[in-house]
Order: structure tokens, then sequence, then C-alpha cells
């Protein structure tokens, strides 16, 4: 069986891989000339950035963990996590109701009382359930850890407002904090959340890229890139896949691109479906990449929920993830800032934005701009996915469809889920298992 796999990011050569580890027959269809995806990574001037944001490599999965550290094995550098939300001048430990004790004592005061409230309120049965994401906040962490950070850092990376978000997707993304642990939080006794990341990998040479191209190794001669997809067809039981000049031919077509790719290459698409998928909400990134001689802070990444900060939403120090990814005496910051397709953000230029964010980083103490020695920017139109209210009734509708037709969908944004690295390895893999 030939299997045409639509797409080479990382849930794209993962499956391929591990379809040609059990027998197939695969070919890789990417449109970029490079392979990769969002996890690809640019090397300049004894820098190196990665393209799609900043990437760490953890999980909960054993299986998925294994298989990553497998692939950097020899190339690995293990870190401690120590990160930071820059709060009112403040440095607050990460997650922010692990980090009270660095609030100012009236914000600190806030927060706690709120959070003790509502926790009674919820167990007299007081408290409404949850209807949207913005409710949830509240439900959850009371209205300080809500009106401090939560809403404001949420609305400022989704661009959307958290009374139009679905909550479906939170339980297990964002864990409910232990009563316990808020309160020793507060008052200053050291508490540990999100634990799966307290300790994580990244490759010591070659960006996150390292992965990509360990994870493709057994099949590069498979992979065709500059391969943009303009027509998908059925002949029988035969998929032909065209750039408009070549046809590839398939016994089986599997998605690991947007929707909103796929869906134009193919004929008689319902207009329902093509509704759905237009209703369908994402965000784009713009990644500003800095260099400096001299130090940073001694930080992973840093959180800012502050808009008046500008943009960006977080702040990543990769030099601190790997020794080698900036020359000696030098240090690398990489800024995010997400954004809608279209927007402000979307039309501001290179320089604009390179001025923007190293005016926010001399305002936060980062640096000072006579050390910036590199500056580059790089765009990702598909970066989040968005869950608006009507984001589960659209989804199903488009995945129903795509079943119909016989084209399964594998990855971040052909399933349309917001995964991380290894949610992606993940989905390669159980389609895998559940196709033997």
């Amino acid at each position: 069986m030939t299997t045409a796999i639509l797409g080479g990011g990382l849930s794209g050569l993962t499956l391929a891989r591990f379809l040609h580890e059990k027998g197939d027959d695969v070919v890789v269809l990417e449109a970029e000339p490079d392979y990769g995806g969002l996890c690809r990574s640019r090397i300049n001037k004894g820098f190196t950035f990665d393209t799609g944001g900043s990437h760490i490599i953890f999980s909960r999965d054993a299986e998925v963990l294994a298989f990553t550290r497998r692939m950097i094995a020899g190339n690995e550098q293990r870190n401690s996590r120590n990160t930071k939300i820059f709060y009112k001048q403040h440095l607050v430990k990460y997650p922010f109701e692990n980090g009270l004790s660095d609030l100012p004592s009236e914000d600190r005061f806030f927060c706690i009382n709120e959070f003790i409230k509502t926790l009674i309120a919820v167990e007299r049965g007081e408290h409404p359930p949850p209807k949207n994401f913005r409710e949830w906040i509240y439900y959850t962490f009371g209205k300080g850890i809500a009106e401090c950070y939560m809403i404001p850092y949420n609305e400022k990376i989704w661009k959307y407002p958290t009374n139009q978000m679905s909550l479906h997707w939170v339980d297990g993304r964002i864990p409910r904090p232990p009563v316990e642990d808020v309160i020793r939080s507060a008052i200053g006794i050291e508490t540990e959340g999100y634990t799966h990341q307290s300790v994580f990998s990244y490759p010591l040479d070659g960006g996150i890229e390292a992965l990509i191209h360990a994870i493709a190794e057994p099949i590069n001669k498979f992979i065709r890139t500059g391969f943009r997809i303009t027509k998908i067809t059925r002949s029988g039981m035969v998929w032909q896949i065209s750039n408009g000049i070549e046809i590839i031919e398939a016994d089986r077509c599997i998605c690991t691109i947007p929707l909103q790719r796929l869906l134009p290459c193919l004929d008689d698409v319902p207009a329902e479906v093509k509704k759905a998928a237009g209703a369908l909400r994402y965000n784009s990134l713009v990644c500003v990449n800095i260099g400096i001689r001299g130090h940073v802070p001694d930080i992973s990444w840093l959180y800012v929920p502050d808009p008046d900060l500008g943009k960006t939403n977080r702040i990543s120090f990769p030099s601190r993830y790997s020794q080698h990814v900036a020359p000696a005496g030098c240090n690398a910051i990489l800024a995010e800032i997400t954004h809608h397709p279209g927007d402000e953000i979307a039309t501001m230029t290179d320089d604009d934005l390179i001025k923007q964010v190293t005016e926010m980083l001399q305002k936060m103490g980062i640096l000072k701009t006579d050390h910036v020695i590199f500056s580059s920017v790089e765009r990702q139109p598909f970066a989040y996915v968005i869950y608006d209210l009507d984001y589960q009734k659209n989804i199903a509708l488009i995945k129903d469809y795509c079943r119909h037709i016989g084209i399964p969908l594998v990855g971040r944004f052909a399933q349309f889920e917001y995964l991380n690295m290894d949610g992606c390895i993940r989905s390669a893999m159980d389609f895998v298992k559940s196709h033997s």
C-alpha cells in the first residue's frame, strides 16, 4: 500500500516514519521548500532561533517522551524550568497560583481571599457551573487570580474574548490547583505546578529542527518539498494528488495540513462544510528574535499579561535551553506575538516589530538597546487553534465529511486541536496503532 501524507511538519513526518517502519510505502508532500512546519529553526550569525515559537521537549506521555528523547540522544540538554510572569514590575513564579507570595501584599490578599470565597461558594452549590472559558476561570480560581492574571493573559494570547470561548478543552491543559498549594504559595511555602514540564529537554545543536531531522532521517528520500497541492481527486481506489504540474497517485491519502488548505483542493465540498471551515478561528504568530552581547535573566521563559507593555505575550530565552544557540558571550531572546490573520500586527513591518519588542525589553530591564547585535522576524500563518463557542459544532461537521470521503486527519491543524508537540506525536502513534 502506498500512502500519501499531506504535509511535512512534525505530525506528517512522525506518521510517515511509523508507517515506513511498519513496511508501508510512503510519500510526504510538503508545500514549503523545507520540511518541518512549525518546528523549523534558522541559524544566522551564530544564533539559532526556532521559527514557530519557543519549543521545548516534555510530556506526561511516557511513550512519547521516550521517543522524542531517543531521537535527540547524544544531542540533548536537560534543563530545570525557571519560568516567571512579569506582573507590575515583579517576577512572579509560574504558574501564577503557585507564586502568590511574589505579589504586592494587596494583590496577594485579593487573590487568596477570592480563591477561598469561591471555593466555599462552589462547595455550597452557590456558584452556578460555568458555561464558557471566562466563567470557568472565575469558577476555578476566584476573582483575584482571574482578574490579576488569567483573564488578561488569556485574552492577550488568544486575541479573543474569553467569554466567547468554549471551556471543553481546559481540563488537563489548565490544571485545577489544589487548595493546599494555593494557600502554601500565598504564605511563601515553595510549591510547584505543572510538574510534568519542571524538567525539559532541548537539542544541544540545531534548534528544535534537530528533532525533526532525526525523525525524518529514515524517510528523507520519500519527502517531496515544494509540492503545493492544488487538487485532490479519487479515481476508483486510487487517490490522485496534483500540484498543477504533476500528479502523485496513492492508495491512501492522510491529511496533516490545515483544513483551510485541504478543503479548497477537493471537488464538490458541501456548502455547509465550507461554511463550517470558514468559521473555524485560529491565530497566526510573529516571532521577533533578538541576539545580544551580555547576559539575560536566569529564566526559561516569561509571560507578559500587561497590555501596556505591547503586543508580546511570551518571552523565551533559548540560550537557557542550549548553551550552543548563541555565540560565546552572547544570548538569545525570542518574543512571541499572536495575532489574527490580516490584523494590525500582520501589517506591521519587521523593523516596527523589532523596535516595539526592543523598547519593551528595555522597559522591563531585560536589555540595553546598544547590546543588540542581531534581530530578525519570523511569521507563521497557522499557530494556535481558538476554541470559540461554535467550535465543537463546526469541527464535528468537517470531521464527519472527511471521514465520509476517506481522508483521515492527523495532527494539530488537520484535527484542528490545540496539540503540543507531544500531542502531535501521540496523534501519529495512535493512527498507526489503530490501522495496523
